[in-house]
């Protein structure tokens, strides 16, 4: 995504392996997401988040409605919490071929969209 974006909904989807042998673990952390790290993803101007798996694929979609998603990203890496749940959480994932370098999700084009 550019560094700025212009006012509106920008939608945005990402994916990545799931490792079999941390489902069960991945599963459960996002049964009881902390509280502050789902503030963070708010204070980031993200909205509509979810997170989507088929077999060990996870997908994820959310919709970004701030100005500047680089510096809101760089915002969400800076904070002790989340820093705190990605320890937890990205071990439990595996990056896909052509996932940017400082990335672990690789977005994907959107193909259609109906209003």
């Amino acid at each position: 995504m550019s560094d700025e974006t212009p006012t509106g909904v920008h939608r945005i989807g990402q994916v990545i392996r799931l490792r079999p042998e941390h489902a069960e673990e991945y599963l459960k952390l996002h049964e009881a997401v902390w509280p502050e790290v789902l503030d963070m993803i708010t204070a980031c101007n993200i909205r509509n988040y979810s997170i989507f798996r088929h077999g060990d694929l996870l997908f994820s979609y959310f919709e970004y409605v701030g100005r500047d998603f680089d510096a809101d990203m760089r915002k969400m890496a800076a904070d002790p919490a989340t820093q705190r749940w990605w320890k937890l959480t990205d071990p439990c994932q595996q990056r896909l071929e052509g996932t940017p370098d400082g990335e672990q999700w690789l977005e994907i084009p959107e193909v259609f969209h109906h209003d």
